[in-house]
C-alpha cells in the first residue's frame, strides 16, 4: 500500500500532443513499460525499506546507549483525550487497547512500524530497559497493553516519580501498517489529578518540550474539531516549540463531532482554512475514526476506518450547501489522506537527512575507537606496572612544574575565576582575623583576585600590616613590681633598664608568636590552593597532544598526589614556625644587645635622663608602686584601666578580641609594607611614650611623693625621691614600649621575612618533586598498585569496554547500511 502510494506520481503520465498521430504501441511493448514500471515501483519500495530499516536499528541503538543522533521522527503532542492513541492504533492497523493503560500520559511510547507484508498478524516486540535487545514477539493484543502498563508503574516507583521522560520502545511488523516511526508523548494537562504531585502538569510539558523542540522531529499536532481556533489552549505551547510550523502536521481529530454544525459551504471553508490562525499556507488534516470500542478483528477495524473517511466526504459533499472547496481541501480530509503525508514526508526527510547522519555516524564510530583504545590502555596498564610507574611520574613531575611556574608568576589559568581576594582567601583558609589585631588589616591589592606567588606575597604584606598596628602591650603594675624588685635585688646600676626590657622581651614573646603561626597557616593555605590551579593547567596541555597519558580517570593515585602535595606543605608550615620562634627567641633572649643599641632609646629626650638618674639610685627597691601611691597617675596616658590591669596573651585557639582597645592602638594612616620607615622609624606618637606635656606636668606630681617617702631624705633630696616614685610606672612602660618596637622592627625587617621566603618557597622549587616521588613511588609494586586498581576495579573496565564493543558494532552495522544506502540515492 505504502510502495503503490509513493511510486503513483513517477508512473502517472500526461498524454502528449504531438504524439497523438502516432501508431499505439504493441502488446509487447505495453507489457515491457509494465514491468519496468513495476521494477522500479519494487526497487522504490526495496530502497524505501531499507532506508527505514536503517534508520529503525540506528534509532534502537540511540534509545539503548543515550545517543543524541538527528534521527528524522515524528513527535505527537496534544492534549489528553485529544485522540492521539486512537491515531496510532489506526495507524499500526489494529487495537490493542492502549488508551485503558494510559501510556500516554506516564510514559513516551517509541512506535517503531514496519511494513511487511508477509506478517499477516502483527508481530509486536519490545527493547529492553538499558539495552538495544528486542524481547520475543507478542501477538495478543492484551498482552500489549500490559507489558506497557507493567513497565510504566515499575520504573515511575523506581525513580519515585509520576511521569519519566524515559521511552517504552515497539517495534511493531504488519502487513497493514506503513513504514513510520511515531512518539506517543503524554498528554497535556492542566490539573493533576489526585495523588499526584501537583507539579505534574508542568513536568508534562516541559518534557514534551524537550521531545518535540530537536528541528530534526516533526510534529504531529492534534486538536479535537469541536475547540475553536480563538479557544485553543495549546495552540500557543505549539507556537513556543515551532513557530514557523514550517515542521509541524497539524491534525483536527474527531472531525465527525463537528460535521452537524455544518449547512453551507462558507461555514466549511472557513473552518478547513482556519484563516487568521495557522497562516495561508498551513493546512491541517481532519480526521475522525471509529468510535466503537467493541472487541472486533483487525480487518473489520480498518474497514470502520475506511467507512468513517467515506461518511464523512459524503457528508461534506451532499448535506453542506454547496459542498466545499473539494480542489483545495480534498487531500486533508480523512485518516487515508493523512497516513500517506505523514509516511512520504518521514521518507523524505530520510533521504534528506541520509547525508548528515553519514557523517556523524562515521564521528561516532572513530569516538568509540578512541575510548576503547583508552580502556584497552587502562587493562594493559594494570597488567604493566612499569608503564603505569613511568605514566604518574610524569604525571607528577608536570605537576611539580606547574606548581613552580605558579609560584614564579604565571597568569593562567585566568586569575578573575581562580584567583582569591583577602576576605575569600580569610573565609576559605577559616581564618579571618590576626590575633591580638580588633581591627580590618587591608594589605595592598586586597581586592585583587591573586593567586600563586601574588597571593604569597600580599599574606606577607598582610602580616607585616598586621604586626605594626600592634603596640607593645599595657602591663600591670604587680608584673613591673616583681620585675623591677627582682633586678634591684640582685644589685647593679641599671634595675629599670633591664625591668624594662624584660617587659617588652616577655610582650614579644607572647603577643608576636601567635601572629608568627597565623602567617605560616595562611601561607601554606596558598601554597595548597596551587594543587588544583596545577591540575587545570595540566589538563589544558594534556589536551593539546594526544599521546600524553590520560591520568584523569586514577582517581587513588591523583588522591594519593593530592594528599602527599598538602603533607608537604604542612612539614614546610612547622618547620617555618619553628624557624621564625627561633629568630623570636634570639631577639627576646637577655643575651640579645637590640634594647642596648643607641639608636633603640633615640627620640626619648628627657626620660633617658631620668632614667639614667634611676639606675644610679640603690634604695629603688622602697619605691611604691602601688595605687595608693599617687592619686595624680590614674590620669596619666600609659595608666591601664582597672578592668584591664591583667591582660592574657592571644592564642591562636582562643583569642581576646577585647584586650586591646581601639583607642589604645596607633594604626599607621597606611598600612602598607612598602612604606615601613613611616610606621616603626620612631617619628610618631605609636612608640608607647607618653606625651604629659614635659618636665612641668611630672614636677607637679612630685609633691604627691614628697611626704611619704620621707624616710628617704638622708640619701636624695625629697623632691628628686618624689620624682622617682611618681613617675616609674609610666617610665618603665614607655622604655619596654620602645624596647617592643626595637624587636618588632628586627623580626619584620631582618629575619622574618627572609625565613619564610626560604622555609616556604625554596623546598618548593627544588625539593617537592623529590619528595613526591620518595612517598608515592619509593614502595613496593603491590603497594603501588593500591592506588590504581580498587577491588573490582578491572572488572568494571571489563564490562564497560564489553559495552562499548557492543555499541561499536551496531554503530559500525548502522553505518555500513547507510554506505550502501547512499551509494544508491
Amino acid at each position: 500500500m505504502a510502495a503503490s502510494a509513493l511510486s503513483s506520481p513517477a508512473v502517472s503520465r500526461t498524454p502528449n500532443p504531438k504524439s497523438a498521430a502516432a501508431p499505439p504501441p504493441s502488446p509487447s511493448t505495453r507489457r515491457a513499460v509494465a514491468d519496468a514500471a513495476s521494477a522500479a515501483a519494487a526497487a522504490a519500495a526495496a530502497d524505501s525499506k531499507a532506508r527505514f530499516e536503517a534508520y529503525n536499528r540506528l534509532q534502537a541503538a540511540a534509545v539503548a546507549f543515550g545517543e543524541k543522533l538527528p534521527i528524522p521522527e515524528i513527535v505527537a503532542i496534544g492534549g489528553q483525550s485529544d485522540g492521539k492513541s486512537s491515531l496510532l492504533e489506526a495507524l499500526l492497523g489494529f487495537r490493542f487497547n492502549v488508551r485503558e493503560v494510559e501510556m500516554g500520559t506516564r510514559r513516551p511510547l517509541v512506535l517503531q512500524m514496519v511494513h511487511d507484508p508477509t506478517a499477516l498478524e502483527p508481530r509486536c516486540r519490545f527493547q529492553e530497559e538499558d539495552s538495544e535487545e528486542y524481547g520475543s514477539p507478542m501477538v495478543l493484543a492484551t498482552a500489549i497493553a500490559d507489558l506497557i502498563k507493567q513497565r510504566t508503574e515499575s520504573h515511575l516507583r523506581k525513580i519515585q516519580a509520576a511521569v519519566s521522560s524515559k521511552p517504552i520502545v515497539m517495534r511493531a511488523e504488519y502487513a497493514h501498517c506503513p513504514n513510520l516511526t511515531i512518539i506517543d508523548t503524554p498528554g497535556f494537562v492542566l490539573k493533576a489529578k489526585r495523588g499526584e504531585p501537583e507539579s505534574t502538569p508542568d513536568e508534562i510539558l516541559s518534557m514534551v518540550k524537550s521531545l518535540a523542540t530537536p528541528p530534526h522531529r516533526l510534529v504531529l499536532f492534534l486538536q479535537q474539531s469541536s475547540v475553536e481556533w480563538c479557544s485553543s489552549i495549546w495552540l500557543d505551547t505549539l507556537k513556543e516549540i515551532d513557530p514557523t510550523f514550517r515542521r509541524t502536521m497539524i491534525v483536527i481529530s474527531k472531525f465527525d463531532n463537528r460535521l452537524k454544525e455544518f449547512t453551507d459551504r462558507w461555514e466549511v471553508d472557513t473552518f478547513l482554512s482556519a484563516s487568521g490562525y495557522l497562516g495561508d499556507n498551513i493546512h491541517p488534516f481532519f480526521v475522525a475514526l471509529p468510535k466503537d470500542r467493541g472487541t472486533i478483528s483487525n480487518e473489520e477495524f480498518r474497514k470502520q476506518i475506511c467507512q468513517v473517511d467515506i461518511d464523512v466526504l459524503r457528508h461534506l459533499r451532499d448535506n453542506v450547501k454547496g459542498g466545499f472547496n473539494e480542489e483545495k481541501y480534498g487531500s486533508h480530509i480523512g485518516f487515508s489522506c493523512l497516513r500517506k503525508y505523514l509516511e512520504s514526508e518521514l521518507q523524505k526527510r530520510y533521504k534528506e537527512a541520509a547525508p548528515a547522519t553519514l557523517a556523524l555516524l562515521d564521528q561516532r564510530c572513530s569516538e568509540v575507537s578512541i575510548e576503547l583504545a583508552r580502556l584497552d590502555s587502562k587493562l594493559q596498564a594494570t597488567s604493566g606496572v612499569s608503564q603505569l610507574r613511568r605514566s604518574a611520574m610524569q604525571h607528577a613531575a608536570s605537576i611539580c612544574t606547574h606548581l613552580r611556574a605558579l609560584l614564579d608568576g604565571a597568569a593562567d589559568p585566568a586569575p578573575e575565576i581562580w584567583g582569591k581576594t583577602t576576605d575569600e582567601e580569610q573565609m576559605h583558609s577559616g581564618i579571618s582575623s590576626w590575633p591580638g589585631i580588633n581591627m580590618s588589616v587591608k594589605p595592598p591589592n586586597s581586592s585583587l583576585k591573586l593567586y600563586g606567588g601574588a597571593a604569597f606575597e600580599r599574606v606577607m604584606h598582610e602580616f607585616r600590616c598586621a604586626t605594626y598596628s600592634m603596640e607593645c602591650p599595657q602591663v600591670s603594675r604587680e608584673k613591673v613590681a616583681n620585675i623591677l624588685l627582682a633586678h634591684a635585688g640582685r644589685g647593679g646600676s641599671s634595675g629599670l633598664t633591664e625591668a624594662a626590657a624584660e617587659i617588652a622581651r616577655s610582650a614579644a614573646r607572647s603577643w608576636l608568636a601567635p601572629l608568627i603561626d597565623t602567617a605560616c597557616d595562611r601561607l601554606a593555605f596558598v601554597l595548597q590552593s596551587l594543587f588544583d590551579l596545577a591540575m587545570e593547567r595540566n589538563r589544558n596541555e594534556d589536551s593539546q597532544y594526544q599521546n600524553v597519558e590520560d591520568m584523569d580517570g586514577y582517581v587513588g593515585f591523583l588522591a594519593a598526589l593530592r594528599c602527599s602535595y598538602y603533607k608537604f606543605v604542612r612539614e614546610l608550615s612547622k618547620q617555618c614556625k619553628q624557624i621564625v620562634r627561633h629568630h623570636l627567641d634570639s631577639v627576646t633572649s637577655p643575651y640579645s644587645h637590640i634594647c642596648y643599641e643607641n639608636d633603640s632609646l633615640s627620640g626619648i629626650g628627657s626620660v633617658v635622663n631620668s632614667m639614667n638618674r634611676f639606675n644610679q639610685f640603690p634604695g629603688v627597691a622602697s619605691f611604691d608602686l602601688s595605687d595608693s601611691g599617687s592619686q595624680l597617675e590614674e590620669a596619666q596616658e600609659n595608666m591601664p584601666p582597672r578592668d584591664q590591669r591583667h591582660m592574657t596573651p592571644p592564642t591562636k585557639g582562643n583569642e581576646s578580641k577585647d584586650i586591646l582597645r581601639e583607642s589604645q592602638l596607633t594604626v599607621p594612616e597606611t598600612p602598607s609594607p612598602d612604606l615601613p620607615s613611616d610606621i616603626h622609624g620612631g617619628k610618631k606618637k605609636d612608640t608607647g611614650i607618653p606625651n604629659d606635656g614635659g618636665p612641668r606636668k611630672r614636677q607637679a606630681r612630685m609633691a604627691g611623693y614628697t611626704n611619704r617617702n620621707h624616710h628617704n631624705n638622708s640619701i636624695i633630696g625629697a623632691d628628686d625621691l618624689g620624682s622617682k616614685s611618681g613617675s616609674s610606672y609610666s617610665t618603665i612602660c614607655a622604655i619596654s614600649a620602645r624596647y617592643f618596637a626595637k624587636m618588632r622592627e628586627v623580626l619584620i625587617e631582618r629575619s622574618v621575612p627572609s625565613a619564610l621566603n626560604s622555609g616556604f618557597l625554596t623546598p618548593c622549587r627544588e625539593r617537592l618533586f623529590l619528595a613526591l616521588g620518595f612517598e608515592l613511588f619509593a614502595v613496593n609494586d603491590e603497594k603501588f598498585m593500591d592506588m590504581f586498581v580498587a577491588p573490582g576495579a578491572v572488572d568494571t573496565i571489563q564490562n564497560e569496554r564489553q559495552s562499548l564493543l557492543k555499541r561499536q558494532k551496531i554503530l559500525l552495522s548502522c553505518l555500513n547500511e547507510f554506505k550502501n544506502i547512499s551509494r544508491a540515492l
